[in-house]
């Protein structure tokens, strides 16, 4: 629905609960609040919505949750809202509801959520002024970058901490000692959590090509393990779920002395660059795309993004790789490789934009190291490349990528980069001598 969204979760809930709507046909079309009433207004149309109406379809939250919270906690701001209800705190989409109901339950009482957006409640400090200060004031810790920019809070909490973590990596590789202390769980201990404390570990596998070896010593762990459950996941590889957070250090020495290493599936990094098969096999291939795609992932496996990003490389226009909805995709052509941009294939999905053709996998390789160098420079820490295109424009990103020199002192600052970033943690983490991270905590007994 394009313009007035408002009367979306009307036409939705009328659609579920299969409404009669012969009597409306006439004025079906022109919303909800001229059925009756035109001069009702935007907060007045979801006013009128029954209370078990889904506002938010990301966490099934309805206008009788957002009411009675609104109500109950004293809630006055877009941001108090998504803090206690998750409401517009996924995708967004449903944003503009949540405020015209908060605005129509709260009336005089209702707070516009600033245009200046801070990073977080402890800084006035926006994301892109936060960047900006750390390279022209030559900060180098999370310390110094706090107490620069005055925030309120010594210690920074779990917002500030993981962007600052990931900004100054950014702007001083080489220097900058990554943070553990602000990292999440999963980037802390490299391995996806479950919602039952357990982890899942996901090797990676080259452009999602496997050999009989690599798949003995998978099964091995799996075994040796005793693990929950396998499976294969929409990147192109196989997860072990069901790990007890001590075990993960043998569990990567198996997988190392295979010549396995992490696939990042569980950080704000690259995830995967997913192919198909290509002129290989496929009948339909017009372009070796697993070569490609195994060079590609290679050339940028263990950089740190502002968020995952996911990659995709198809032979032909079949697009198999389902490259157009991917962070990057390459769709190959007979007269080479489409590149296109910002897509996502989550709660909401966009197709990627189309920013370039070019010939050859070199030029394939130059602008993929300056696009994704680009992206983590620019965006903010959690945004997305889709996120990141529709607020800068994507004229903005072909303007930048097209400058033939600017385009090779991007990619040249991503290959130095990941002089830096290219260390398997778990290889890394498995020779440390220090191993209480994944020593458990002993239970007492009552007295």
């Amino acid at each position: 629905m394009y313009g007035d969204t408002l009367d979306g979760s009307w036409y939705f809930q009328m659609m579920r609960d299969g409404t009669e709507v012969s009597d409306m046909r006439d004025q079906l079309l022109f919303g909800q609040a001229h059925l009756g009433d035109s001069g009702h207004g935007g907060t007045m149309q979801v006013a009128a919505l029954a209370d078990d109406t889904e506002i938010c379809g990301c966490n099934g939250i309805t206008k009788g949750d957002i009411v009675k919270t609104i109500g109950e906690k004293g809630l006055f701001t877009l941001d108090e809202v998504r803090a206690h209800t998750k409401a517009s705190a996924s995708c967004g989409s449903c944003t503009g509801l949540v405020e015209s109901l908060l605005a129509s339950t709260v009336g005089e009482g209702y707070e516009l959520a600033p245009h200046k957006k801070a990073l977080c409640g402890c800084t006035t400090y926006t994301h892109g002024e936060v960047r900006q200060t750390i390279l022209e004031h030559n900060l180098k810790t999370i310390p110094a970058a706090m107490h620069f920019m005055e925030w309120s809070s010594a210690d920074g909490c779990n917002r500030c901490r993981p962007a600052l973590n990931y900004y100054l990596l950014c702007a001083w590789p080489g220097e900058y000692q990554d943070d553990p202390r602000s990292r999440h769980i999963n980037e802390r201990i490299h391995a996806n959590i479950q919602k039952d404390g357990s982890f899942a570990v996901i090797p990676r596998i080259w452009g999602g090509l496997t050999s009989a070896d690599q798949l003995r010593a998978i099964a091995d762990a799996a075994d040796k393990f005793k693990v929950a459950g396998i499976k294969i996941t929409g990147g192109q590889r196989i997860a072990l779920a069901g790990i007890a957070k001590e075990t993960l250090p043998e569990v990567w020495k198996d997988l190392t002395e295979a010549g396995l290493i992490s696939g990042h599936a569980y950080g704000k990094a690259l995830r995967s660059v997913k192919t198909c098969v290509g002129d290989l096999l496929c009948s339909y291939g017009i372009r070796d795309s697993i070569p490609l795609g195994i060079e590609l992932e290679k050339m940028a496996w263990g950089s740190w993004t502002p968020n995952k990003l996911k990659v995709g490389v198809s032979g032909c226009p079949r697009n198999c790789a389902e490259a157009t909805i991917k962070d990057l995709g390459l769709v190959a052509v007979e007269s080479g490789w489409e590149i296109h941009v910002g897509g996502n294939g989550g709660a909401k999905v966009r197709i990627a934009d189309f920013m370039t053709k070019v010939s050859t996998s070199k030029e394939v390789k130059e602008y993929v190291a300056a696009f994704v160098q680009l992206y983590r420079e620019e965006g903010y820490y959690a945004e997305r490349t889709a996120q990141w295109i529709e607020r800068v424009g994507l004229g903005y990103v072909k303007e930048r990528l097209e400058n033939e020199q600017e385009r090779k002192q991007l990619a040249e600052r991503f290959l130095y980069s990941q002089q830096f970033a290219q260390v398997d943690p778990w290889k890394e983490h498995i020779e440390r001598e220090d191993q209480r991270e994944y020593t458990p905590i002993a239970e007492l007994a009552e007295a």
